[in-house]
């Protein structure tokens, strides 16, 4: 899987973790300098506090375009650290 916008490729992974039909790539496999953490704030019912990120190419930036759960709750743990994508920025 890979995570792209415009040319860059943000992510790329063979190992993501599915979760609501959303791809949660592993840390190592984001490139975070394209990255700069957010100060939005969501909740989700079963996996916990999310974080949110800015995806920053090109002096342009999507606002929010990325997430994770750093402590998810227990049913989540997989994916803690993981980074997820807009659905619109993920390709097979």
């Amino acid at each position: 899987m890979k995570a792209v916008y415009k040319n860059t490729v943000l992510a790329e992974s063979d190992n993501t973790e599915v979760v609501e039909n959303n791809h949660y790539f592993p840390r190592e496999d984001v490139k975070m300098e394209c990255l700069t953490e957010s100060d939005k704030e969501y909740t989700c019912p079963w996996k916990g506090e999310a974080t949110y990120y800015h995806i920053v190419v090109d002096d342009e930036r999507i606002d929010n375009g990325a997430w994770s759960y750093e402590d998810p709750k227990e049913k989540a743990r997989h994916i803690t650290g993981h980074i997820c994508f807009d659905k619109k920025f993920v390709k097979e």
